[in-house]
C-alpha cells in the first residue's frame, strides 16, 4: 500500500485538495452564499418594482426595458473591471466592496421621485451586482477540495435561487400590498451593506491569490487554519516542504498568462458564447415574465403568484445540477440543462392555460437555473491562478451584454411575432449555447492549477 505523501512533498494547493470538506468551508459558502443571495434578490425584486411602477408610473414598455437594462450595463463593465481587480488586490476585498455599492444603491433607489435618477442608481447597482458574482465563485473554487469543487460551486449558485425566491415573496406581499411597496421593496436591499462587514472580516482570502503575490506565509496560515478544521495534526504539515517551496520558486519565475493565449484562446471564445447566450436567454425571460402575464389578463397578484411557484423550481434544478456535475462531469451536465433550457422555452412560448403556463415555467427553471450552476462551476477551473478572475469576469461582462439586450429586444419580438416567436429566439440561444458548452474542456477531478 503506497503511503500518502507528507505536507512537505505538497503544495499548498494540493493540501488544500486533499481535505475534505470541513465546518470551515461551510463557514466559507455559507458567508458567499449569503452575498450571492442578496444579489439575486436585488436582481430579481427590480422585475416586480417593474410591473408595479407600470401602473404607477404609467410608463411605456421602452422606459421600462431601460429599468432593466441599465443595470445590466452597470454590471458588464463591473464583471470586467470586478475580474481584473480581483486578481490584483484578492477576491475577498473585491466581493466586500461590491456588496457595499450595490447595497447603498439599491437603499437610495427606494427615494427616488424620476425616471432619470432611478436608471442612475440602478446603474452603479449593477457595477455592483455585476463585479461580485465571478469574483465569488473564483474564491469558493480555489478553497473547494479538487474531487467535490464543482458540486461546491453549484451549492454557491444555489443561494441564486434562495434570493430569487425571496425577491418573489417580497414582491409578492411588499411591492404588491400597496403603492408604496415598490420603496419598501428597495429600501430591503440595503441588506448587502450591512453584510460587506461580515464579509471583509469574517472570509479568508484565496491561498492561490496570496502565492501568486508573494504572500507566502499568509498564504501557510490559512492553508494551517482549513488543515486544523479538518483535524490534520500539525505535525503532519508542518514547515513548506520541497513541494511548497519548488512551487513558490516557479509561481514567482512565471509569466502572467492572457485568457488570448493560444492556449486559452478556444475555451475563452466557447465560454463568451456560453454566457452570451445564456444571460439573454435568462434575462429576457425571467425579467419580463410578471409583466407578460400582466399583459395577458392577470391581475400583478396573480402575476407575482405564478412567478414564485416558478421561481422555486429552480431549487431542485440546482440539486441535480449539483449531483451530477461530480458525476457526469462539468461539460456534459452544462450541455444537457442548456439542452433542456431551449426545449422547456420553446414549451413555454406555446403555453396559454394557467396549469401549462405554471408546468412550463418550472420547467424552465428548473434547467436554466441547473445550467447556470454548471456554468459557474466550469468557469474558474479553464484559467490559471494569475488571470483567473480576469477570465471569468471577462467572460460574464460579456455575457451581460447580452442582458443588457434582451430587455431591450422583448417588446420588438413580441410586436414581430407574440410570444411563440419571442420564446422561440430564447430557444435557439440555449441551443447555441449548447452547442458551445460541448466544446469546452472537461475538468472533473482536476487540479486549478
Amino acid at each position: 500500500m503506497t503511503a500518502l505523501p507528507t505536507a512537505g512533498e505538497l503544495t499548498r494547493s494540493e493540501r488544500l485538495d486533499r481535505l475534505p470538506f470541513t465546518r470551515k468551508h461551510g463557514r466559507l459558502l455559507g458567508t458567499a452564499g449569503i452575498g450571492w443571495a442578496l444579489d439575486a434578490m436585488d436582481v430579481g425584486l427590480v422585475s416586480f418594482v417593474i410591473a408595479a411602477l407600470v401602473q404607477q408610473w404609467g410608463l411605456s414598455t421602452t422606459e421600462t426595458s431601460w429599468i432593466a437594462s441599465i443595470g445590466f450595463v452597470g454590471m458588464a463593465i463591473g464583471a470586467t473591471v470586478g475580474g481584473l481587480l480581483a486578481d490584483r488586490i484578492g477576491r475577498r476585498s473585491v466581493f466586500a466592496l461590491t456588496l457595499i455599492v450595490y447595497g447603498l444603491a439599491t437603499g437610495a433607489s427606494a427615494l427616488v421621485g424620476s425616471l432619470a435618477a432611478l436608471l442612475a442608481l440602478r446603474f452603479v447597482v449593477g457595477l455592483g451586482l455585476g463585479a461580485e458574482l465571478p469574483v465569488a465563485s473564483t474564491l469558493i473554487s480555489e478553497f473547494a477540495p479538487k474531487r467535490i469543487r464543482g458540486r461546491v460551486v453549484v451549492w454557491l449558485e444555489a443561494f441564486w435561487a434562495v434570493g430569487w425566491i425571496a425577491a418573489a415573496v417580497i414582491g409578492t406581499f411588499v411591492v404588491g400590498a400597496s403603492d408604496d411597496g415598490w420603496r419598501w421593496g428597495l429600501a430591503i436591499g440595503m441588506a448587502p451593506a450591512i453584510f460587506s462587514i461580515v464579509v471583509r472580516w469574517g472570509m479568508p482570502e484565496s491561498v492561490r491569490y496570496l502565492e501568486a503575490k508573494g504572500r507566502l506565509p499568509e498564504a501557510e496560515r490559512t492553508v494551517r487554519s482549513f488543515e486544523e478544521a479538518a483535524g490534520v495534526p500539525a505535525a503532519a504539515s508542518a514547515g513548506a516542504g520541497a513541494g511548497v517551496a519548488a512551487a513558490d520558486a516557479t509561481r514567482t519565475a512565471a509569466p502572467r498568462a492572457s485568457i488570448w493565449s493560444r492556449e486559452l484562446r478556444g475555451r475563452t471564445i466557447a465560454l463568451w458564447v456560453v454566457w452570451f447566450c445564456i444571460n439573454f436567454s435568462y434575462y429576457g425571460a425571467f425579467i419580463w415574465i410578471p409583466s407578460l402575464l400582466v399583459a395577458q389578463g392577470f391581475s400583478l397578484v396573480r402575476s407575482f403568484e405564478f412567478t414564485l411557484i416558478i421561481t422555486i423550481a429552480q431549487l431542485p434544478g440546482y440539486a441535480v445540477s449539483a449531483f451530477l456535475i461530480e458525476k457526469w462531469g462539468r461539460r456534459p451536465t452544462l450541455t444537457v440543462f442548456l439542452v433542456g433550457s431551449a426545449l422547456a422555452a420553446a414549451w413555454y412560448g406555446t403555453a396559454s392555460t394557467e396549469a401549462m403556463i405554471i408546468a412550463a415555467g418550472c420547467t424552465l427553471s428548473f434547467f436554466n437555473l441547473g445550467a447556470w450552476g454548471a456554468l459557474y462551476a466550469i468557469g474558474p477551473e479553464l484559467y490559471p491562478t494569475d488571470v483567473r478572475g480576469t477570465g471569468t469576469g471577462a467572460a460574464a461582462g460579456f455575457g451581460r451584454i447580452a442582458s443588457i439586450l434582451a430587455p431591450l429586444a422583448v417588446p420588438l419580438l413580441l410586436g414581430a411575432g407574440g410570444t411563440i416567436a419571442l420564446f422561440g429566439v430564447f430557444a435557439a440561444a440555449f441551443a447555441v449555447a449548447a452547442i458551445a458548452a460541448w466544446t469546452l474542456p472537461e475538468r472533473r477531478g482536476r487540479p486549478l492549477d
